[in-house]
């Protein structure tokens, strides 16, 4: 054996630690760099460093420590695999020498691991590894002395052995077995087929057993024998025993190659027979062991996902397909990454049956990520074993690089990088490496270098090494560094670490600088002969001569001929014109050039990139700044260009080389330009006006300018405003070569006289300017004022008077102005000061403009004055106006002096009338003053009007208006009246009788009495505003009170209610929206609006709550003179009660009128927030329901509008049909409705020892209505409803209820089902809300009952627990419980049976029609089919009005194929679904769904018919008809389980039509037939059913294993086609027989079918004869 190296570097299991350790093994949380710069940096100051580092460094020496510990436990699990191996190969080659070239046929298994025991445990369990001993619990065997070479195992008894053999012998030959057991070194050279590894299903137990063997040809003998005696007596022994043995074996057992051998079940025998000849005639041994035995599933066995280290299993399955039972074994894989698991047989000691099948199980344990390739081999009795492939394919990792990276163009010496995304795609993550496929791959990612780059010339690729996760990116990096214009290719090879790998080409190509000049506005020139140019430029443009200051431009286009972008720059230089020797080239290298800073050339753009093989556009520009010739030399300079890499040494390219980049000069354009002066002329050369024109007249003349200079030119003229305004327009602007413009002068002169001047013009770009000689006259303005004379008129003394006129300016200038009264005029009244003002007396008046002048005259004196008014203009002509006035006084006096009135009311104004008249022709002002007299302080007089103006001569009437506030007649009293200007005034004497105050009370009905207030006072009784005894709940009720003043004094009035007033509202509150106002809007909005107004007004009256408020209307105000008032009284009310109050009159100084009010308001003040206040009872729905359905809740609000708590006690009824009763008679002890806590319970209260409430139910004809107990004295009392309250009053000191009676009519039945509500009594907050929660419980209908309708309703008894809230004395009292209305809500739902509707197709019923021929598939070699599926729908529709909750049942044969998955709810909680049956389905109302029912025809179900009565399955039953067709019956009801607990059933119905088989005879008799001789007979086989049948016909077991045969049959099987019409169809079997001696023979034919048909059996005779007579000679 050779020596195996025990070196820890034979065998990688990093693989195995990385799976094991994870990121401990693989990851690398910080390099040894940075760890070492960390630890390096201790020694600060600061703190938190230090303690970094210092925990850095433990952490540092810890890891070094594990990798050592991991080391050293790779190593020994290295050495200790080494050492196993080599033992386990020692003892291997042990055996094989003891057995001898047939070890290898024997299958062994492998010697036993002594691993475990070299293998250092507790070294693994530090290092947290799963040692041997975790996992092998046998124990640590014994070591004993050496006793010689022990006995083989697999020369020992195996368990059958000793079952069969042994047992049984081991009395009879005890001195052989001895003798065997005294050679164990010794083995028996016997065949494969003597000693066979037989697999069982036992995998603790392996066997192995000696087969029997029936060949009488094979020999026993024995190896290496030490005396021929021994080996005789040996080979006797082992005879013997196989004679014993050699028993009759069962046909079932013989293999299909023999003589008798079982049949394929899956091949026809008919190619069996022709294959078999086709082998005899190619093989000369005549081996026929063609006929598969096994068919293995899956044919192959594939692992496609698995990880290094990792355990996976997967199990095939052997199916016996021949007729015949076998056993098998397998051959293990030679790969050690697959093993073969013990079997699993159907049956006990591992024989396999026809069709049955056992299972393997195969475990793949991958050593490396690569794939893995083997296969096993299945023996069986035959020769030629099964061959199953193994094998194990990891997914190839897929990476989104490109198979081909073009880094493009790339100039010679240049680098270009390109960044490429690469994203793993795969299923799991994986390590990339990337390297030169001319270089051989390194079998481990650790040999592989991580840094730099993969270079291969030109190209280099970075990272070398990356790991990507599934959908992770990382960036690749390409560099292209070419050295050679050509174009570059290289391969790079990517391998992966499951050792799959991908080939990427990497292409580039390396140019060199190509520019061209492509084209020149107006072309290139050429040099003239003798003209000097620059050597080096390629290229000449040439500018026609321009003038100075002017550009010129030329379109230049350069083409960049190279696939790459040349970052460029202009630069003008100055010519180098010296000359070239002759035979010397130009080189831009060595010539030395200065910049051209007087240059007139520029280029656009100066600088920039040439994009790859595109034509560029530049801009020559020539701007020549003075008149002379420029010459220079334009380069474009080529930034960053790299060196030739002949500059760059030799040498070999480990890395990627250095780019030097410099600037060079690809293109020089010579260019040259001439300059000339400019060329202008002005026509006319100069601008004279004639005549005179108005200052600030705009005068406008025409002239031209033409330029015939080079170019175009750009004027500006100059613009004079000194004095006078002097313009050129258009002031600027161009002129084209060659052109003239067209000017406008505009001259406006600002003083009279004469001007002349120059007007120049600056031309760009010419530096001298164009002069116009100007020259023109101008003159002043003219005034006009529009009235030829003022005449002031009459005016009284000392008073002014103003008037206006107007001064026009009739030119188009500005004229200053001024006025003021003729001094002569003044001289001539020797007066100084003049008594006229004018405003303004000065000013300027625009040019056509007017200006409004005004005169103002103060009078000192009476007198009549003329004057005369100058006007002077400033360099103009002056005007003169005319003024006339006269000046006088006033005089005004009474036409009588005395005033009577003739009737006057105390504190009521009185009216008379007086005349006052001007006696001058001045108007006269006049103003009344107040009353003087002894009784002047009682009275007050008003004048209308007071104050004003009599006009010259004029006689004017005035009222006086008279209050007094005293009674009697009017003695001492008189009004005075002041005259402006009079010295004395005016008096006017006054006199009259004055009255008092009388005001009278009536209300508008029947019962109202007058009052008069003189009378005495009267009692209340006298007058009732009574608002009603009936008033219902919020309703509105109105009275009016008629005031009268008898009298035309007007007094304040006050009415309001003494007890319940209105909360008191602003004005903007108090106004009520009227019906008249309301009548008004038109719509339903207005309509809405006005209602919601009246409730808000309503309810900030009653915000006091007290429970009614009346308001008045109007009521304050004035009661005036003789009039007749009515007042509005509206009661309005939230809360039920008997309402008394007095009206509070209130009229002047007079004193109050109490007026009683009453009113009485029933009603329930209660309603439901859904349906809000309304008049009739509201009605709760709660719909349509199923029968037997959970409760249904609704929750309704309850809302309180009155500022009272109100107490609720419910009581639920039922109404049901055919009540006859018509009155209730109900009888209380103590309180009804005593108080509940929370619980629902009584609280205590005193004095209550029996029932609260009995309630008895009276027919009409036992107690008639109205009628009273006689043994109760009772007293009646008034209530607000129909029924009759009759109380018994006890025996006592006081007064108490202790039992009350009531009768009322009867309208339901009490109940606490179906209709509940909780709680049962509840208090409603005033003005607030709160809910109660009202439930429906559907009960169970009966079954002839489709829908009931369940109608009921609730009643609410209120009370009152406050006191106040129950009686105000004299004011109020509120009755509550019985004797008030109750609040009643009806209640309506319908209760029906859960019922779908079910349509089927073609309205037949969901009945099937199958046949059993349909498991018969097109082929039926391949064997018999496990199911055949029938499918009909159905439609489930829900007709009612509630969603029904159902499942659907329904069992085999019969199944749910697809229900609609969105019907499905998980509404449901019930017991079943959770134990995992049918899911619950939900239709909606209206709605339906679509169900599929299948039949499911099976093998199974075809046994059926062959079962006894008591085993049927319920709805089965064999029907058979006199035709002799069998049918199968199956009787199902698909089960509609509702969600209520009831059922629908649907019947489900399939006919099963089975094969019948019947033979034409029952008994063939062949009679006496010649020995040797054949006779043949035919017999009808019939089917006389509809389904095909598989038929196969066998002849008794005795017949079939004869060794020579008598009788058989053709042919042995068949499909019989199923019957179309009467007549069967039939089958023709032909029965041979060949009599072999002169006996009788007896045979027994039996015709089966697959499908479960009835055996047919036919009884074959013949009679062997040597008799001559008997044989067929022809």
């Amino acid at each position: 054996m050779a020596q195996r190296s025990l070196q820890p570097c034979t065998q990688d299991i990093s693989p195995l630690l990385a799976s094991i350790f994870g990121d401990l093994y693989t990851g690398d949380v910080f390099g040894e760099d940075l760890e070492t710069n960390w630890i390096k940096s201790r020694g600060g100051d600061n703190v938190y460093h230090e303690s970094f580092t210092e925990e850095l460094q433990k952490l540092l020496d810890e890891y070094k420590c594990r990798l050592r510990e991991a080391d050293r436990a790779e190593e020994n699990i290295i050495q200790a695999q080494e050492r196993a191996k080599a033992e386990e190969e020692r003892v291997l080659n042990v055996l094989k020498a003891d057995v001898g070239e047939d070890f290898h046929k024997m299958g062994l298994p492998p010697v036993a691991s002594c691993f475990r025991w070299i293998v250092d445990n507790e070294l693994l369990r530090r290092n947290n590894l799963t040692c041997p001993d975790d996992y092998i619990t046998d124990k640590f065997p014994v070591t004993r002395a050496p006793k010689g070479k022990s006995e083989p195992g697999y020369v020992k008894e195996t368990f059958v052995f000793k079952q069969h053999v042994s047992s049984r012998l081991w009395d009879q030959m005890p001195a052989e077995i001895a003798h065997l057991q005294k050679i164990p070194g010794r083995l028996p050279n016997v065949s494969l087929s003597t000693l066979t590894l037989l697999s069982t299903p036992d995998s603790s137990h392996q066997t192995k057993k000696i087969s029997k063997k029936t060949n009488a040809s094979q020999k026993l003998a024995w190896k290496d024998s030490k005396c021929k005696a021994e080996g005789e007596s040996e080979h006797a022994y082992l005879a013997k025993l196989e004679r014993r043995q050699n028993y009759l074996k069962n046909p079932r057992f013989f293999p299909p190659n023999s003589l008798h051998g079982g049949k394929s079940l899956v091949i026809s025998q008919e190619k069996v027979e022709q294959t078999i000849a086709r082998k005899k005639a190619e093989d000369n041994k005549g081996n026929t062991s063609f006929v598969p035995v096994f068919l293995a599933n899956p044919p192959t066995v594939m692992f496609s996902d698995y990880e290094v280290g990792q355990v996976y299993e997967m199990t095939i399955e052997l199916q016996n397909i021949t007729s015949t039972c076998h056993y098998v074994r397998l051959t293990p894989p030679s790969t050690s990454a697959f093993a073969i698991g013990p079997g699993k047989f159907p049956g006990k000691g591992g024989l396999i049956a026809p069709g049955m099948m056992c299972q393997y199980t195969v475990r793949f344990t991958p050593k490396y990520p690569g794939d893995y390739e083997d296969c096993m081999l299945v023996e069986t009795q035959v020769s030629e074993p099964l061959l199953i492939p193994i094998q194990a394919k990891r997914p190839p990792s897929v990476l989104t690089l490109p198979r081909i990276i073009d880094c493009g163009p790339c100039l010679v010496g240049g680098i270009k990088v390109m960044m490429i995304l690469c994203r793993n795609e795969g299923v799991r993550t994986e390590k990339f490496s990337i390297m030169p496929k001319k270089a051989c791959p390194s079998p481990y990612f650790r040999a592989v270098a991580t840094d730099g780059f993969v270079i291969q010339d030109p190209f280099g690729i970075h990272p070398p090494v990356f790991e990507l996760a599934p959908g992770q990116n990382t960036t690749v990096e390409v560099v292209f560094f070419p050295s050679f214009p050509e174009v570059s290719r290289q391969t790079y090879t990517i391998v992966c670490d499951n050792c799959q790998d991908s080939d990427v080409t990497v292409t580039g190509v390396g140019q060199l600088i190509a520019l061209e000049l492509l084209f020149v506005m107006g072309g290139e020139s050429k040099p003239k002969p003798g003209e000097a140019t620059d050597a080096t430029a390629q290229h000449l443009i040439r500018f026609d001569p321009q003038n100075p200051h002017t550009t010129k431009e030329k379109k230049l286009v350069i083409r960049n001929s190279t696939q790459v972008e040349l970052p460029f720059y202009w630069q003008i230089m100055k010519p180098n014109l010296k000359p070239l020797i002759p035979e010397e080239t130009a080189d831009s290298m060595k010539v030395k050039y200065n910049r051209d800073t007087e240059s007139a050339f520029f280029l656009d753009p100066e600088e920039g990139v040439l994009l790859p093989c595109t034509d560029h556009e530049f801009i020559l520009t020539y701007t020549p700044q003075e008149v002379k010739s420029y010459h220079s030399v334009i380069q474009m300079v080529l930034v960053n260009i790299p060196e030739s890499p002949c500059l760059v040494k030799d040498e070999m390219l480990q890395n990627i080389p250095e780019c030097k980049t410099k600037d060079v000069i690809a293109l020089g354009i010579e260019v040259k330009g001439l300059t000339e002066a400019f060329h202008l002329l002005l026509e006319p050369y100069a601008i004279i006006i004639p005549g005179e024109n108005f200052i600030g007249v705009n005068i406008r003349k025409t002239f031209k300018m033409w330029n015939n200079s080079k170019s175009l030119i750009k004027y500006t003229w100059e613009k004079i405003v000194s004095c006078d305004i002097m313009e050129v327009e258009p002031h600027t602007g161009i002129i084209d070569v060659n052109k003239c413009c067209e000017f406008e002068l505009l001259i406006t002169g600002s003083r009279p006289g004469s001007i002349s001047c120059n007007l120049q013009c600056k031309v760009e770009p010419c530096t001298e300017p164009v002069v116009l000689h100007v020259e023109a006259a101008f003159k002043g303005p003219l005034l006009h004022i529009d009235v030829p004379s003022l005449q002031l008129g009459l005016i009284k003394q000392g008073e002014s008077v103003l008037q206006t006129f107007k001064i026009q300016n009739l030119c188009q200038l500005p004229a200053q102005w001024s006025m003021q009264e003729s001094k002569v005029c003044l001289a001539e009244r020797n007066e100084e000061v003049s008594p006229f003002t004018i405003q303004p007396s000065a000013g300027v008046i625009p040019p056509l403009g007017i200006c409004s002048v005004s005169v103002q005259f103060t009078s000192l004196q009476c007198q009549r004055l003329h004057t005369v008014l100058e006007l002077e203009v400033e360099n103009g002509e002056g005007r003169h106006l005319p003024v006339f006035v006269e000046v006088q006084a006033p005089q005004a006096c009474l036409i009588s002096s005395h005033l009577v009135f003739t009737e006057i009311y105390t504190g009521v104004p009185a009216k008379a009338t007086s005349r006052l008249f001007n006696q001058r022709l001045l108007p006269a002002k006049y103003l009344w003053g107040k009353l003087i007299g002894s009784q002047a302080a009682f009275c007050s007089a008003t004048v209308s009007p007071a104050s004003g103006t009599l006009g010259p001569n004029e006689e004017k009437e005035f009222c006086i208006e008279l209050s007094a506030n005293i009674l009697g007649e009017l003695k001492d009293l008189a009004l005075c009246c002041s005259i402006e200007d009079m010295i004395e005034p005016l008096f006017l004497s006054i006199s009259g009788e004055v009255k008092g105050l009388h005001v009278t009370y009536l209300v508008p009905s029947d019962s109202g009495v007058a009052s008069d207030e003189r009378q005495m006072p009267q009692s209340p009784c006298d007058l009732l505003l009574d608002f009603g005894s009936e008033v219902a709940f919020k309703d509105i009720v109105k009275r009016q009170l008629i005031l009268t003043n008898h009298t035309g004094i007007s007094a304040p009035f006050k009415l309001e209610a003494d007890y319940f007033t209105g909360y008191s509202l602003t004005p903007e509150q108090g106004i009520c929206p009227s019906s008249s106002y309301l009548v008004k809007r038109r719509g339903l909005v207005s309509i809405h609006a006005a209602r919601r107004a009246r409730s808000e007004f309503a309810a900030a009256l009653l915000s006091h709550g007290k429970g009614v408020a009346f308001h008045i209307q109007p009521s304050t105000g004035t009661l005036k003179a003789f009039q007749q008032l009515i007042i509005e009284i509206t009661a309005y009310n939230n809360m039920w009660g008997e309402y008394r109050d007095d009206l509070v009159c209130k009229v002047g100084d007079l004193q109050p009128k109490l007026i009683p009010m009453q009113m009485t308001v029933k009603g329930c003040p209660i309603f439901l927030q859904m349906t809000g206040p309304q008049t009739k009872s509201p009605i709760i729905r709660f719909g349509t329901h199923v029968s037997g359905g959970p409760p249904v809740f609704r929750t309704v609000q309850l809302n309180n509008p009155t500022p009272f708590d109100i107490c609720l006690d419910w009581e639920v009824y039922n109404q049901e049909q055919d009540d006859n009763k018509l009155v209730d008679l109900l009888m209380f002890f103590e309180d009804p409705f005593p108080l509940k806590d929370t619980d629902e319970n009584e609280t205590a209260s005193i004095g209550s020892t029996s029932e609260s409430e009995i309630v008895l139910k009276l027919d009409q004809s036992a107690i008639p209505c109205g009628s009273i107990y006689p043994a109760l004295q009772t007293t009646d009392e008034s209530s607000g409803s129909d029924s009759k309250e009759k109380e018994i009053i006890t025996q006592g000191p006081t007064v108490q209820k202790l039992v009350s009676i009531l009768v009322r009519p009867h309208e339901g039945v009490p109940a606490d089902s179906p209709y509940s509500i909780t709680p049962r009594q509840i208090v409603v907050p005033g003005g607030g809300s709160i809910s109660v929660c009202v439930s429906f419980t559907p009960h169970v209908l009966p079954g002839t009952v489709t829908e009931v309708q369940c109608e009921g309703f609730v009643l609410g008894f209120m009370s009152l627990d406050d006191k106040l809230a129950k009686t105000v004395p004299n004011k109020v009292h509120r009755r509550h419980r019985y004797e008030v209305p109750q609040l009643r809500v009806d209640f309506q739902a319908f209760v029906r049976h859960a019922l779908l509707k079910v349509d089927m197709d073609l309205g037949r019923g969901m009945v099937f029609y199958a046949v059993a021929s349909d498991l018969i598939p097109d082929h039926p070699m391949l064997g018999v089919l496990t199911n055949s599926v029938m499918t009909q729908s159905l439609k489930l529709i829900n007709c009612t009005k509630v969603p029904l909750y159902f499942r659907l049942l329904l069992s085999t044969p019969f199944s749910l194929s697809s229900t609609d998955p969105q019907k499905s709810t998980k509404t449901s909680h019930s017991k079943r679904e959770e134990e995992g049956q049918q899911p619950q389905l939900v239709l909606y109302p209206q709605q339906n769904m679509l169900v599929k029912v299948s039949f499911h025809t099976t093998l199974e179900l075809l046994t059926y018919q062959h079962l006894p009565d008591t085993q049927l399955l319920p709805g089965f039953q064999v029907l058979q008809f006199e035709n002799g067709e069998r049918k199968l019956k199956f009787n199902q009801n698909l089960v509609i389980d509702y969600s209520n607990r009831t059922t629908q059933l649907v019947p489900v119905t399939a006919y099963l039509t089975v094969p019948v088989l019947k033979l034409s005879c029952h008994t063939v008799h062949f009679k006496s037939c010649f020995v040797g001789q054949t006779k043949i007979e035919h017999v009808f086989l019939c089917n006389r059913s509809g389904c095909r049948s598989y038929w196969t016909a066998l002849l008794d077991e005795q017949e079939r294993h004869n060794n020579v045969e008598v009788f058989s049959v053709s042919p042995t099987n068949g499909i019989l086609e199923a019957r179309e019409g009467d007549p069967p169809t039939k089958a023709i079997l032909q029965i041979s027989f060949t009599a072999r001696s002169d006996i009788q023979y007896k045979a027994v034919m039996t015709v089966t079918g697959i499908l479960g048909e009835k055996p047919c059996k036919l009884q074959i005779k013949g009679q062997g004869t040597y008799d001559g007579r008997y044989e067929d000679l022809y």
